[in-house]
């Protein structure tokens, strides 16, 4: 980087870049969160079978693991501009079917469309980043990870008071207005731009790329963060309440407060990781408190859940700040953004497939034992797995140079 790249102002030339990834990132989480809210209005006008209801609720990380891993090529065929584009434009569509639905199974299908979207805009965030802001990607994913999470916990406020004014329909709807604007500067972008954003001939096809990455420990310390962070989340989000009411003894809406305590700590750490990892080179401590703070949660759960559950909740959303450290690292190891969106494809794709697996195992497990004590030691052990990937990924060095240093050139 040189040094007027480094001195670059943040809007110079690229204020509808940054624009549009405001509104990319919005878009991608205000189409997930805006359903859940509104499911009992929905159940008024058909029948919303609970099978279907678990359906609904799995199906993000599957979609997002199933699409993620075709983003790369879809990213080399298309372009980064034009797959965004082709993104909001399906996530647009899947929203406003959603709020025509008729029945359960088209609710599912439309939401299928809208996760398969998400699932395909979530890979190319970090890209678009490493991109237009190589000289500010702690910064940059800073700003969008703290839409992600603001996105997250937006649309459930807004959602039920609306459905209730006027209807789930138009709670529903309302959201494919953001997709679509989310569009516009990247259609401009695509106007004034006069060559393709990827010159697929420096790099190696997609089924080489990935088939490198699999053997690339840093790809795999990457993932096991992401998993980490997500099985936390995913796993908290089905069956925190029902944990907390069980072994801390307190009540249903006590219960919701206390997880939205866990999801609110997540808007400081995607505020505040980014810009340590970037600026202090802080990814080793971060891993340590992430450790650290997620295994004391778990054991005070485990030991004592009553005496304070307040705690214990906001130290198992400090651990989830590898979700934030992980988005940041998919830029800070790659040299490329072709390379960032291969490794976030990667990442994305393995860490969502094995973070849907464990709310099940953890429901099974407590259906076999009738104890959440199996549970919680699961999820010791998931955050205990992330200890050595701390170590391969405070490595500074990318993955085209780990490839190169171990099996020769990369291109």
């Amino acid at each position: 980087m040189s040094r007027s790249d480094a001195a670059r102002p943040l809007w110079r030339g690229r204020a509808l870049a940054l624009v549009g990834i405001v509104l990319f990132a919005f878009s991608l989480r205000s189409a997930v969160a805006s359903l859940s809210p509104v499911l009992g209005q929905i159940g008024e006008d058909f029948p919303m079978p609970a099978a279907l209801v678990g359906l609904i609720g799995t199906a993000p990380p599957v979609c997002y693991a199933v699409f993620g891993i075709a983003t790369p090529a879809l990213e080399r065929r298309f372009g980064l501009e034009r797959l965004v584009v082709a993104a909001m434009l399906v996530a647009a569509i899947g929203l406003s079917a959603r709020a025509f639905a008729v029945d359960g199974v088209t609710l599912l299908i439309a939401t299928a469309v809208i996760f398969a979207a998400v699932g395909v805009g979530n890979v190319l965030v970090p890209p678009l980043v490493k991109k237009y802001f190589p000289d500010r990607i702690g910064l940059m994913t800073a700003l969008y990870s703290a839409t992600l999470s603001i996105s997250t916990f937006v649309p459930p406020l807004v959602a039920v008071p609306l459905a209730d004014t006027a209807s789930w329909r138009l709670s529903l709807g309302m959201w494919a207005v953001f997709a679509a604007a989310a569009m516009i500067p990247w259609l401009a972008l695509l106007r004034n731009e006069r060559h393709s954003d990827a010159d697929v001939d420096l790099a190696p096809a997609d089924g080489q790329v990935l088939a490198r990455l699999w053997r690339l420990p840093m790809a795999w310390a990457l993932v096991i963060a992401f998993m980490t962070s997500g099985a936390l989340a995913y796993t908290s989000f089905a069956w925190m309440p029902e944990i907390l009411i069980d072994i801390a003894g307190v009540t249903p809406a006590t219960a919701g407060a206390l997880l939205s305590l866990f999801a609110a700590v997540g808007l400081p750490m995607s505020l505040l990781v980014p810009i340590l990892v970037v600026r202090f080179h802080a990814t080793g401590h971060l891993f340590v408190v992430a450790v650290v703070s997620g295994l004391v949660g778990v054991a005070g759960l485990m030991v004592v859940p009553a005496a304070a559950p307040w705690l214990w909740m906001t130290l198992l959303g400090i651990a989830t700040l590898q979700f934030p450290m992980t988005l940041v690292l998919l830029g800070l190891r790659s040299r490329t953004h072709e390379g960032a969106v291969a490794l976030s494809g990667f990442v994305q794709s393995v860490g969502y497939g094995i973070a849907a697996v464990l709310p099940l195992a953890v429901g099974l497990l407590h259906d076999a034992t009738q104890s959440w004590t199996g549970a919680l030691v699961v999820m010791g052990v998931v955050v205990v797995a992330s200890i050595p990937a701390g170590f391969v990924a405070s490595r500074r060095i990318t993955i085209e140079d780990q490839w190169e240093r171990r099996h020769g050139p990369w291109a």
